[in-house]
């Protein structure tokens, strides 16, 4: 069962992409059916890489505005977002899990807060960005003079032959 909707997380979603298409959405329509073709999603895209996605399918069955949800699918992925946080193509269209496309945006929010061409408005906390460390060979040394109970273990010394409490017994 996938997990419930949140209409905040879905709202903030909705303004960010008025925000960056610069145009309304029509909010009488509910969040799935809104998105549901596919058109608002490759048109987002557009506006964020321009010139991704060649064609927007307006018209035509199923099959056809499926493609433009596969379209925006590739474009994020192209754009940075990771491969986990972008939903399947049911996900949307047979409207199978919801939340998951509003992750997806989330998540493309938070990309396009990392790329030097984007000037647009926040989406969700900011992405956190890499921090290597050096250390000399002294300090790694003096690392191993640390006695670390993290792992579970002491240099071999463990916790078996220690009982606690009432043992089992069985009668019969």
């Amino acid at each position: 069962m996938p997990p419930k909707r949140d209409p905040e997380l879905e709202a903030q979603a909705l303004d960010w992409i008025e925000a960056n298409l610069g145009e309304p959405l029509d909010r009488k329509k509910p969040f799935d059916d809104l998105l549901k073709d596919g058109i608002i999603l490759c048109k987002l895209m557009n506006k964020l890489m321009p010139g991704c996605i060649k064609k927007i399918d307006t018209k035509g069955g199923g099959f056809a505005l499926m493609q433009n949800i596969e379209r925006f699918q590739a474009a994020a992925k192209e754009y940075g977002v990771p491969p986990a946080e972008v939903f399947q193509t049911v996900d949307l269209w047979e409207k199978k899990n919801i939340p998951q496309v509003t992750l997806c945006i989330h998540a493309l929010g938070r990309t396009a807060q990392t790329r030097d061409d984007y000037k647009g408005p926040m989406l969700g906390p900011k992405m956190a960005e890499k921090n290597e460390r050096q250390f000399t060979e002294a300090q790694m040394r003096e690392a191993q003079n640390v006695v670390s109970l993290q792992y579970g273990s002491n240099k071999g010394a463990n916790q078996s032959g220690i009982n606690m409490g009432k043992p089992r017994s069985i009668l019969d």
